[in-house]
Formats: C-alpha cells, sequence, structure tokens
C-alpha cells in the first residue's frame, strides 16, 4: 500500500463529551480510495514526566491509579499541562508540587504520544537533577509517596511499573547511563 493510498482527509468532526480534563471528538473521514469511516479520539492537552536524578538514584513516586484499579502505580513524578503552558514551566512545577524539590539542571529527553490509536496526547520527558528543596501546594486530592530507586537496579524499577511514560523514561534513561564514558 502506498503513501497516496493510506492518506485520508477529515470531513466531519463531532464534540460528544467534554471535562476538565479530557474531551472526545468523533472524526468523519474520506479515505484515497473513497471509503469513509467514524474514528473517535481522545483530547488532552499533554503532559510533562520527569525522570529526577539524586547521585546514585531516581526519585520516583507511588500513588494509586484508579483507572487500571492499581492502589501503588510505580512512576516519575508528572503532570497535565494547563493550558497554553510551557512543557518545561510544568516540569518545574510538577516537581516541586509532587515530590518537594526544584532542579537546577533540566534537561529535555524526548516528546512521544503514548497511545496513537486513540489519543492526541503528547508527553514530554525531561531530566531533571541538582536539586533542592522546594514547595509548592500539591493538589487535594493527590496521594503521593516518595521512593528513592538505586540506579544500580533500573532493571528493577522497570520491572516494578506498568507505566508507559515511566517505562520510556527509565529505558531512556538507562540508555544515557550506558553510554556514558566510563
Amino acid at each position: 500500500m502506498t503513501h497516496a493510498e493510506r492518506s485520508f482527509e477529515r470531513v466531519g468532526c463531532e464534540r460528544v463529551f467534554e471535562s476538565s480534563f479530557v474531551a472526545v471528538d468523533r472524526l468523519r473521514v474520506r479515505y484515497a480510495d473513497g471509503e469513509q469511516a467514524d474514528r473517535y479520539v481522545v483530547r488532552h492537552p499533554g503532559a510533562v514526566g520527569v525522570v529526577v536524578l539524586d547521585g546514585d538514584a531516581v526519585l520516583l513516586v507511588r500513588q494509586p491509579r484508579e483507572a487500571i484499579d492499581d492502589p501503588d502505580s510505580l512512576e516519575i513524578p508528572a503532570g497535565k499541562l494547563d493550558p497554553g503552558e510551557d512543557p518545561l514551566a510544568c516540569g518545574v512545577r510538577e516537581l516541586a508540587e509532587e515530590i518537594g524539590k526544584a532542579a537546577t539542571d533540566w534537561e529535555p529527553l524526548r516528546s512521544f504520544h503514548p497511545s496513537v490509536g486513540m489519543t492526541d496526547e503528547v508527553i514530554h520527558l525531561f531530566v531533571a537533577s541538582g536539586l533542592s528543596d522546594a514547595h509548592a501546594e500539591a493538589e487535594e486530592d493527590e496521594r503521593i509517596e516518595l521512593v528513592r530507586w538505586p540506579l544500580a537496579d533500573l532493571d528493577g524499577a522497570l520491572a516494578a511499573t506498568s507505566d508507559a511514560k515511566t517505562i520510556v523514561g527509565l529505558l531512556l534513561l538507562r540508555e544515557r547511563l550506558r553510554a556514558r564514558p566510563a
């Protein structure tokens, strides 16, 4: 199948659900061969995940994730972008809110789409280091436990999580650590 045969054009869009967090659109698309189809798309403002380095450890969080029925999900600190918010500013805010830290060194790691078949969400990953204490008001319903995980056991952290942004972030961190000169 050629690129032209895979191409499509949007011929309609209807908002079928909207909340403060996400919206759902029903798209009507027409493919190059004339066939039409409906596709449901979850609209999301995007998010930021922070791989936090603290000496010989990475700082993770445990929190309940009701959507997957997990009371103890292991994750990198992360949060949803506010409308028009710069991803780095979001990372700085989330680091203070979730783990009470600020960082002097921020490096973009990667941006990715976690589920291209159903959402337009983009997650921006950063590595943060050079930590100091910071204070910010956490969201009132957050239940977060800070976890200090040894860098020497990144494989253990990877085995302990099912969260996509955390897996991507930790794999990219492991790749960077392996590429460092000895």
